[in-house]
């Protein structure tokens, strides 16, 4: 189903590029990035071009909860702790700079798209934990307090409370500020090499690049594929369901019980989060029902839908020069859960790094870090990665293709070979490679999607092969 952004707003279709093209700056990628970044370089007096593989705002922009906020679960602490309190403040201000320019934009151009001024809630099971939160927080400069006080429920030890942050409808801001821009839809960028950006439908040739296209699929230089995951979450939108304002999340993201927010009449319940590519028990939705029903029992689902995000070795977003090797690549990547503030904190980076300003928040951002915490992450993600080459190599699919149930997929035996199969309820099978194009690891089912998830990486797949969202460029093929 779509969000309920997509059911409230649509946006107008743009050409697909004809022919080559000149410019100075293309971007690559029509979210809340790419077009942010866009803007904020267009206004800024230079000749810019996007290039979008589908529609804009058809990734994980649709998807999105759409909070505005520098409150980013139990960050601050760890930033602290991790990167030095100059860093850390760094991160902080410039995700308030960020909620600053939201309302800028907003004001100064009109847009009607909802924006509401929210408290931003990051509620637990240890006070202590939540306090030391609290502090570190304010210590930086942000508007954090403890409160024991968390309208929620169920029980908990309280909240970190962000006063002065947003939420609003993402889809409406995006349909203004991308209208006077040159947008190229239907366009996916194959390759890219030096200054060229090649296209099946003509090549671009521009003085810089900026990747903003989720997760790069460039993968050498950037390394990229080793330094980020993917993870997927679910969002039900209830009409009827009583709940207090502000917007809500759990303090313990590997736990990742339950998210809140209202937008007009409607609640939105988020959960059941994990690593993209490790669903196969399905349920994510299901489970949000339940809670619906125990909490809510007045309510009414009126939408559901999911969302992807990618996730960096040391919680720290990718924003800036793409590699050492190409000084005139830029990237915009690894936004955790926060990638409305992130997307305009890229803008403001971006703008000022390729307009030769410097920013004084740029330092944390730097896709050139390597420290201790990102070798530790880097490991982790070169693990995963492993375990999803040996699956392809080494796992034994548990059951054959006249096994599945209508409307299923899974990893079989088909005809003596490892494949993947979708059978649909008339019981026509829809076998496909299970090797993801990207990199070659084992493709996964996602029951709850009906999808083909790459679990090292994040490359998703439609039931019938068709590619859904990458780093992978095409879609897996149908074996005979």
């Amino acid at each position: 189903m779509d969000s309920i952004w997509s059911q409230t707003c649509s946006l107008r279709d743009r050409q697909p590029l004809s022919g080559g093209r000149k410019t100075e700056i293309a971007v690559i990628g029509a979210g809340m990035a790419g077009i942010l970044i866009a803007s904020a370089l267009q206004e800024a007096g230079a000749r810019v071009i996007v290039l979008e593989a589908d529609r804009v705002a058809s990734g994980q922009t649709r998807n999105t909860t759409a909070k505005i906020t520098s409150q980013h679960g139990l960050i601050y602490r760890k930033l602290t702790d991790t990167l030095g309190r100059d860093k850390a403040r760094q991160y902080a201000m410039a995700n308030e700079a960020a909620l600053a320019e939201y309302r800028r934009i907003i004001v100064e151009n009109g847009i009607d798209c909802d924006l509401e001024n929210q408290c931003a809630y990051v509620y637990g099971s240890d006070a202590k934990t939540l306090r030391t939160e609290a502090a570190c927080a304010q210590a930086l400069g942000l508007p954090a307090t403890f409160t024991a006080d968390a309208a929620l429920p169920f029980p908990v030890a309280g909240a970190v409370r962000f006063a002065n942050q947003a939420q609003f409808h993402p889809l409406k801001f995006l349909a203004s500020i991308a209208e006077p821009l040159t947008v190229y839809e239907n366009t996916p960028v194959k390759a890219v090499e030096d200054h060229s950006l090649v296209t099946e439908r003509g090549t671009v040739t521009a003085d810089k690049i900026v990747f903003a296209c989720h997760y790069p699929f460039v993968n050498f230089p950037g390394l990229y594929f080793a330094r980020m995951h993917q993870e997927r979450s679910y969002v039900l939108a209830l009409e009827d369901a009583s709940f207090a304002d502000g917007m809500w999340i759990f303090a313990d993201r590997e736990k990742n019980p339950y998210s809140f927010r209202h937008w007009k009449s409607y609640l939105l319940l988020g959960g059941g989060g994990h690593r993209c590519g490790e669903n196969s028990t399905g349920g994510r939705y299901d489970g949000l029902r339940q809670k619906a029903r125990k909490w809510f029992p007045q309510s009414r689902e009126v939408a559901h839908w999911s969302a992807q995000d990618c996730v960096t070795a040391d919680d720290v977003p990718y924003i800036g020069p793409y590699a050492p090797s190409r000084p005139d690549w830029y990237v915009a990547t690894g936004f955790q859960k926060w990638g409305m503030t992130a997307s305009m904190v890229s803008a403001m980076l971006l703008r000022d790094s390729i307009c030769g300003r410097k920013n004084p928040y740029a330092e944390v951002f730097d896709p050139g870090r390597f420290d201790a915490e990102a070798v530790a992450g880097v490991m982790e993600e070169s693990g995963q990665a492993v375990k999803g080459l040996a699956r392809r190599f080494f796992q034994i699919p548990a059951e054959t293709a006249n096994k599945l149930a209508p409307g299923h997929g899974g990893v079989v035996f088909l005809d003596g070979e490892k494949v993947g199969v979708y059978k649909d309820e008339d019981g026509t099978l829809y076998p496909v490679d299970i090797r993801c194009p990207h990199l070659g690891c084992q493709l996964e089912w996602n029951p709850d999607e009906k999808s083909w998830d790459c679990p090292c990486h994040g490359s998703r797949f439609d039931r019938y092969g068709k590619l859904i969202s990458g780093p992978a460029q095409t879609d897996i093929h149908a074996t005979p």
